[in-house]
């Protein structure tokens, strides 16, 4: 699934949040702010003005509705990445900052 230059990011989700992001009821997807996901999207400070900053270089995730070989899946744009507050009806309400993974269209 890594064809036509994709930059994959390759994210496991439960089957409500999968039917929510396939359906276009989930426009974003969270993760912890967490060390793996730090240095995942190459997260960094510049501490001499205090600025926060991420590198990533993916442009699109694909989607797994858990880890069976032949699990359902799906590929989708990823628009942006950046730090705030989930939405509690998208994340079974968490309290605090995280990663949203802000979802474009669905390739394939």
């Amino acid at each position: 699934m890594e064809s036509q230059n994709y930059k994959m990011l390759h994210l496991t989700l439960k089957r409500k949040w999968f039917q929510m992001i396939l359906s276009g009821e989930k426009t974003e997807e969270y993760r912890e702010i967490k060390p793996y996901w730090l240095k995942r999207f190459k997260y960094y400070c510049n501490h001499d003005d205090m600025a926060h900053e991420l590198d990533y270089e993916f442009t699109h995730i694909h989607f797994k509705n858990g880890y069976s070989k032949n699990a359902p899946s799906f590929i989708i744009e990823l628009k942006e990445i950046k730090f705030g507050q989930a939405k509690p009806e998208w994340s079974d309400n968490w309290q605090g900052e995280v990663f949203i993974i802000k979802l474009g269209n669905i390739i394939k």
